[in-house]
């Protein structure tokens, strides 16, 4: 394996003191890229994750266009749905489709638990190519789409605002809910393994939707989950947790085995500190709406949420995804302005 040259992220991840902050953008492979629109418009969405020579080279885009300190793989937190026998359907522009929804005990015993690996070889494959065509240049991330979120996917069978229906699922059949979640836990506990085996340096968990729960649901229905997880992963690469809207849980999550937390705007840098005691790494927290303001602008606000995290512990980053209509320039700017950070 080829020595990393650029290990900012790891030390962030560690503690260790730093010269700036490392810096990577959620979503930063895709969308945004006209590159990547290239290859979308040639190829549908499950072709571009499942064949390990596109997935990789889309993975590639942002660290030679952008400059930034790690490279994200190019894949969905569906694919676990998929893996376990389920359906999933991506039409452009409209998000995710899941025609048969899980609804009853019968569906729950149905999904596939076995052979996660195996399912998701595409995966491991993608990510090994990646590593070796990395050569060293900045760490590699795996991920995975937390329990909760996914459970939010499979029941109400595509994207929503609220999410009624999942939550409905849990408050009237809690006994299913655990029993759905703790398989959803089970495969991607392996599936995040096999990523770190297969070159992954470390892993993110996407709890994109537990903003929908209230501080006591989120104790019930997602937090276990993600604690499961960065137990059991934590042993073989550093585990960030990103919880969205999630902030009444960072005091609680700083004290797991998680090397990192991400955060969303809705939460001032001062008061994470304050929650998380200096226990964990904070990522974030950028609104990626933001990216859309004039270059100057993005410059001071960057700058100023540095000085608010200050440069330990802390990986610069937005509070979600980058937004599809983002100029490749203005993404550029952001980046660029975390790492002249200080200088």
């Amino acid at each position: 394996m080829s020595v990393l040259k650029n290990d900012l992220l790891l030390k962030a991840l560690k503690g260790e003191a730093v010269s700036r902050p490392p810096v990577w953008m959620m979503r930063q492979a895709g969308r945004y890229l006209p590159d990547y629109i290239k290859l979308r418009q040639k190829y549908d969405f499950f072709t571009r994750v499942e064949t390990p020579e596109l997935a990789c080279e889309i993975t590639l885009q942002p660290v030679d266009q952008v400059g930034v300190d790690a490279a994200i793989l190019f894949s969905d937190i569906l694919v676990i749905p998929q893996a376990m026998g389920m359906e999933v359907l991506m039409e452009e522009g409209k998000g995710p489709l899941l025609p048969k929804v899980v609804a009853t005990d019968a569906d729950i015993d149905a999904l596939i638990t076995s052979d996660t690996e195996q399912r998701l070889d595409y995966v491991m494959k993608a990510l090994t190519l990646t590593k070796q065509e990395l050569n060293g240049r900045v760490p590699l991330i795996g991920f995975a789409g937390a329990p909760w979120t996914l459970l939010c996917y499979m029941v109400e069978g595509k994207g929503s605002k609220t999410f009624d229906k999942a939550k409905q699922f849990c408050f009237t059949q809690p006994e299913l809910a655990h029993k759905l979640l703790q398989k959803i836990t089970d495969v991607t506990i392996k599936y995040l393994k096999a990523q770190a085996a297969a070159g992954a340096d470390l892993v993110q968990v996407f709890d994109s939707w537990s903003g929908m729960l209230s501080p006591a649901d989120f104790k019930i229905f997602a937090q276990p989950y993600l604690v499961q997880i960065a137990d059991a992963v934590s042993t073989e690469v550093p585990v960030i947790l990103f919880p969205k809207g999630s902030w009444y849980a960072l005091e609680d999550l700083s004290h797991t085995s998680a090397a990192g937390l991400g955060l969303d705007w809705s939460v001032r840098p001062e008061l994470a500190r304050q929650l998380t005691g200096g226990r964990v790494t904070l990522q974030g927290n950028f609104d990626p709406s933001k990216l859309l303001a004039p270059i100057p602008q993005i410059r001071k606000e960057v700058k100023e949420m540095i000085d608010g995290f200050g440069i330990n512990r802390y990986v610069a980053n937005l509070g979600h995804g980058i937004l599809p209509n983002v100029p490749v320039d203005h993404a550029r700017a952001f980046v660029d302005a975390v790492k002249e950070y200080g200088s």
